[in-house]
């Protein structure tokens, strides 16, 4: 017999309608932001909100995750204690943490996952992570899958990957840069994004090499092609980012990917669905409809030049064609899509920069805008608001059924109707009633009474009467008997629900590292505690408790020197600009560091020696 491994497809929510669209859409979990203390600070959510959410969660299967992942100070521990016990009371099934406090915590037996910004990046990490006791690990967004296998090789832990959405830069915790130039921590949940700022890139004798390009913008994660290949290489869960994105972003992602997944499981009886029902749709779901900067694989396979967006970090949309000419009042444009009123369209305009604009009116292949944009014939034309699939998503777009046969039958008294879920769930229930025969035939009737379900999370899949006789059931009883089934199987679903339940112990196995720098980010003492009993011996506080000198700000895995085709290992470029090279912007200078024995990239905030100056239009 065939070992089965259940398979996730885990979905952002910031707020209780985007968690309960998640569902309705295929997720077999939600992540969500607790009040406080999550790393996206913009969203929060109460406690009663994901109360609602877990209710509804739960009658199929699906579990709640409750981000609580940013770095804690010391006169906040009490209070995340605090808040994880209600979390638990609600019926919350796990946390997602950073901070190794919590494990020190005294806490309910929930179940706790490391978060990516943890960074787990090698299998040294994550299995320290399963042996402290964390259920699930989110791996770094950098790794490839050969780095994956390794890691699934010396640990069974859930193994937790992105698969669709914005990346950082940066290896998650590991960035500072917002933190020292706005006091806004990306690890207490505040990020300013700046690598989403235009830049120059020069060199040390001031030659601009990039004039105003984003040149940390990444494209946005695509793993849809390879979701069989990262099942294959020991992933458990497979993660949508999101939680800042819209409802329309929810459903439209999730069940593109829910579709895909199902494919792959009804072909694979290796791997079977964490949770329960089947969804219809009725939209067809097309990622390039939604946010997008465009799509990477980043470093799945191997490195690659395409994976940043330098002209501008906001969605592009899908590509529809070009500009064929430029008329008084309207455009023509050569391509096989067909544009809607109120569409808005954008493109990349002579300086390099993102223009845009809004269709007021379509006649066949021809664009009437609000205003006229300063656009030339040959420009590429993207579609970044699709009116009428955006308005097509505000509707009901999916239902979420859970297959359910029943069995009426006669006994002594009356009658008994049993129903049986997809999960084995099971009731009877009876309905004493004195038999009578009926006039005319009654299955194919009783059949179809029994089948309607309506706004139950339940479909009759399989329908059967077996009576001796032609009995007759009036359509009333019949109905309150329906019902009193469903009422029973519905409270015992949620009383059969089994959430994740795990207690931390106290452990003492030894940390992969014997002295942690800023980048371990220790914000608290009962972190630095838990370091030190698992034999950490030397623990410097984290970059947010007071600026480090000469910190490396980004750590990166993408290499700005490879994507401009300067890299001279990998590349054998050699180049008349002169290293080190810098970011500028607005005034501000910031050294690249490159360790070519790793492959990395950091930027660093430090001053330089003799800096020459700049022409005033050096970072615009």
């Amino acid at each position: 017999m065939i070992k089965q491994r259940k398979i996730e497809l885990l979905a952002p929510a910031k707020n209780l309608e985007c968690g309960v669209e998640a569902v309705n859409h295929g997720a077999d979990a939600v992540y969500i932001g607790a009040p406080k203390f999550g790393a996206r600070a913009a969203a929060g959510n109460s406690l009663e909100d994901i109360a609602t959410l877990v209710k509804y969660a739960h009658l199929y299967n699906v579990r709640i995750y409750v981000t609580l992942n940013i770095i804690l100070r010391d006169e906040e521990l009490k209070e995340t204690e605090e808040l994880i016990r209600e979390l638990y009371k609600i019926g919350v099934d796990a946390l997602i943490v950073q901070d190794m406090s919590v494990l020190r915590m005294n806490l309910p037996p929930i179940a706790l996952h490391a978060s990516t910004q943890t960074d787990n990046r090698t299998p040294e990490k994550v299995k320290f992570m399963a042996e402290a006791g964390f259920e699930q690990v989110v791996l770094a967004r950098e790794l490839s899958l050969d780095e994956i296998k390794k890691i699934h090789s010396v640990s069974d832990v859930a193994l937790e990957v992105f698969v669709h959405g914005a990346l950082c830069v940066s290896y998650s915790g590991q960035c500072y840069i917002s933190q020292a130039l706005s006091g806004r921590s990306a690890n207490r949940g505040e990020c300013s994004q700046f690598c989403r700022l235009p830049f120059n890139l020069v060199d040390s004798e001031g030659t601009v090499i990039a004039r105003n390009k984003h040149l940390l913008s990444l494209k946005d994660l695509n793993q849809y092609d390879y979701l069989e290949e990262l099942l294959d290489a020991g992933v458990t869960s497979l993660k949508i980012e999101g939680r800042l994105k819209d409802v329309s972003y929810v459903k439209n992602v999730t069940a593109y990917y829910r579709r895909k997944l199902d494919e792959i499981i009804e072909q694979r009886p290796e791997y079977t669905r964490a949770s329960s029902g089947h969804c219809t749709f009725e939209f067809t779901p097309q990622l390039d409809k939604s946010f997008s900067r465009g799509f990477t694989n980043y470093f799945l396979f191997n490195r690659s030049r395409d994976i940043a967006s330098m002209d501008t970090p906001k969605s592009l949309g899908e590509e529809m064609g070009t500009v064929k000419e430029v008329k008084g009042n309207f455009l023509s444009v050569a391509g096989l899509k067909s544009f809607n009123n109120g569409d808005g369209v954008c493109f990349i305009n002579e300086q390099g920069d993102l223009s845009g604009f809004r269709v007021n009116r379509v006649e066949d292949n021809k664009l009437f805008p609000q205003e006229m944009p300063k656009v030339k014939p040959h420009t590429i034309l993207y579609r970044n608001f699709d009116q009428e699939f955006e308005k097509l998503l505000t509707r009901k777009t999916a239902e979420r059924k859970i297959d359910i046969a029943f069995l009426l039958a006669e006994n002594e008294s009356g009658f008994v109707l049993s129903a049986r879920d997809e999960d084995e769930n099971s009731v009877s229930v009876v309905l004493p009633r004195e038999k009578e025969l009926a006039r005319t035939p009654q299955t194919d009737n009783l059949r179809t009474q029994l089948s309607k379900l309506g706004n139950t999370p339940f479909v009759a899949a399989r329908t059967d009467v077996d009576f001796d006789e032609n009995w007759f059931i009036p359509a009333s009883a019949l109905a309150e008997l329906r019902r009193q089934t469903v009422d029973q199987l519905l409270q015992l679903r949620k009383s059969n629900y089994q959430r994740p339940s795990k207690k931390i112990e106290s452990t003492n196995h030894p940390y992969p590292q014997k002295k942690l720098t800023y980048l371990g980010n220790v914000m608290n003492v009962e972190a630095e505690a838990f370091y030190r009993e698992h034999g950490v011996e030397e623990i410097l506080p984290a970059y947010e408790k007071g600026p480090v000198e000469g910190a490396s700000l980004m750590n990166c895995k993408y290499c700005i020197r490879y994507t401009m085709g300067l890299c001279p290992v990998h590349q054998g470029a050699k180049t008349k600009y002169v290293e080190p090279y810098f970011l500028s912007y607005k005034g501000k200078k910031f050294r690249l560091t490159f360790d070519c024995k790793k492959c990395e990239m950091k930027v660093i905030n430090e001053p330089v020696e003799n800096e020459r100056e700049y022409t005033e239009d050096l970072a615009k």
